[in-house]
């Protein structure tokens, strides 16, 4: 006897249908509406809301996209690099060979930091000062010795200059509302619970305007993956041309050291 696993929604969906003569896509025709009206940025918005974007929603998603698109041979440009090397008909396994990095450490902190700004909203919503429930959230996050996601970089410090341009137009275009600014009482929270300043990096004002711009929490972790999958096809669209992976597979190989275990 067949048993369903875990609890099932009603059967049903809203995103697509079609027939012999036309496809539909969250009610609206593709072919003589959507096609050549929306930008893919719009049509993106329109698969995850249901609502085509208000300007400032399409303006703040096309930003954010291009802010976290592509950072250089990161470890997920160099697995995407390696396994087209390693099989070049597989286009789709590079590319998900780099998206399936995409975790708390590398793109996928947008997601974390979206749960601490609405944890710190919650707080506030419960009687307590932005400054008290950003310095609780990151006091509680070193206490357990953990990574304030959204703060530190490798290379950019003391800013991250994409979180500042993220940050400067949020005010200019007059979206910053609630998240954004618990982003900035961030800034003193993490310095007084690290002891030092950190920079903030890009992930924490993806998050914030976001939230500020009422795109659902749960999927804002795909805008960092959706960007980044653009990003790693211009890393194979290269590799085609001048395949480094092998290369950094060999030079990766002789940085490390051998050492065999005392048994």
């Amino acid at each position: 006897m067949a048993m369903m696993i875990g609890k099932a929604g009603a059967a049903k969906t809203a995103i697509c249908t079609a027939d012999a003569a036309s496809i539909t896509i969250r009610g609206r025709d593709l072919t003589s509406d959507l096609m050549g009206r929306l930008s893919f940025t719009d049509f993106f918005f329109l698969l995850v809301t249901g609502q085509e974007p208000t300007p400032n929603q399409r303006f703040f998603l096309d930003l954010l996209l291009v802010a976290i698109a592509e950072h250089g041979l990161t470890p997920t440009a160099q697995a995407a690099r390696m396994t087209y090397d390693a099989d070049p008909a597989s286009l789709q396994s590079a590319v998900a060979a780099g998206i399936l990095g995409c975790g708390t450490v590398i793109l996928g902190s947008a997601d974390l930091c979206g749960q601490v700004l609405v944890e710190a909203q919650k707080r506030i919503a419960a009687g307590e000062t932005a400054q008290a429930a950003t310095l609780a959230i990151a006091r509680g996050i070193r206490e357990k010795r953990g990574k304030m996601p959204g703060f530190g970089h490798p290379i950019h410090h003391p800013l991250d200059p994409r979180a500042e341009r993220v940050l400067a137009l949020a005010d200019e275009k007059g979206v910053t509302g609630v998240h954004v600014t618990l982003a900035r009482h961030f800034r003193d929270a993490v310095a007084d619970a690290w002891g030092k300043p950190m920079p903030m990096n890009v992930s924490m004002p993806i998050a914030a305007v976001l939230l500020d711009l009422d795109f659902p929490p749960g999927i804002i972790k795909g805008i960092p993956i959706l960007a980044r999958t653009a990003g790693l096809l211009g890393h194979l669209a290269e590799e085609q041309q001048n395949p480094i992976g092998f290369l950094m597979s060999y030079h990766g190989e002789k940085a490390i050291a051998y050492e065999a275990e005392d048994r």
